[in-house]
């Protein structure tokens, strides 16, 4: 199939470099010059015009915040009719409805398909997609998901597959908070940190963010940014948007986006996410 792949960021370019690997033809939109330069290292045409998707089959969005992705939506003024557009970024239910709406209008189909597994998953094919939209359009779109990943059917409803994610990203955002408070703990009861997570990851009280984040966090304010914090400021404020609009009660939520504000204050908002930790104050005897 012809993919346009837009996003070739930390881990939409390890996704747009599956699908190619897969077979299909891809090309890149990217706006920043590193970007492009990065995909066309891996074998990828990459343009900062997003006309080149005109004639595709398949547009995979992978931008970052829901107002990007309204942007993207707003300047597409020609594709061919019954073009596909896969929605892989978290930008929440009532962001991916609105526009999938203006995309029917000008003629596309839209799956609505958010991924979780970062960066790691990304690189080796096997992220988990939230797909969701009619069996058709997800039957259609399933040779370039399948490049990516597991995929698991979200329902036949735009902003099903967001409202999963948005669960998620819940509980990521608590189990990454609660893992640096953990670790936090250990050093301020003058412990190693890494011999505690050595021994506790993969105990009762263990989780996937601590196993992933926990040496990252033990590594300083330089180690390499797989996601950052402004990442986890825009997703834990995705949940609590979507809370407060069904009147759910996320107090535990609440906290996390709390610590990942704070980072983001501090300057570390570029950082990797696991410089959370630094949001904790330790004795200094």
């Amino acid at each position: 199939m012809k993919v346009a792949f837009i996003g070739l960021g930390a881990i939409g370019l390890p996704m747009a470099s599956q699908i190619n690997k897969a077979g299909h033809d891809v090309v890149g939109v990217e706006l920043s010059d590193a970007g492009r330069v990065a995909a066309q290292a891996q074998g990828i045409e990459a343009s900062g015009d997003w006309r080149v998707a005109v004639d595709v089959d398949v547009v995979v969005v992978m931008v970052a915040t829901p107002s990007q992705l309204a942007a993207l939506v707003e300047h597409f003024d020609e594709f061919k009719r019954g073009q596909h557009w896969v929605i892989m970024s978290t930008v929440g239910p009532a962001a991916v409805r609105e526009q999938a709406e203006k995309l029917a209008v000008k003629g596309a189909v839209v799956v609505d398909a958010p991924v979780t597994g970062g960066v790691a998953r990304a690189q080796t094919g096997s992220l988990l997609i939230f797909a969701s939209g009619s069996e058709s359009a997800v039957a259609y779109v399933q040779p370039v998901l399948s490049a990516m990943g597991q995929v698991k059917s979200a329902g036949v409803n735009i902003g099903d597959g967001q409202a999963i994610k948005v669960v998620n990203q819940h509980l990521c955002s608590v189990h990454l908070v609660a893992a640096a408070e953990a670790l936090s703990l250990a050093r301020s009861l003058h412990l190693d940190p890494a011999h505690v997570l050595e021994l506790v990851q993969h105990g009762a009280g263990g989780s996937w963010m601590l196993s992933d984040r926990g040496p990252r966090m033990l590594e300083g304010t330089d180690t390499h940014v797989t996601s950052m914090v402004d990442i986890f400021v825009k997703d834990s404020g995705l949940v609590a948007e979507a809370a407060k609009a069904c009147s759910a009660q996320v107090p535990l939520l609440d906290i996390a986006h709390a610590r990942f504000f704070a980072a983001a204050d501090t300057g570390l908002g570029r950082r990797d996410d696991s410089r959370v930790i630094e949001t904790w104050e330790h004795p200094t005897a």
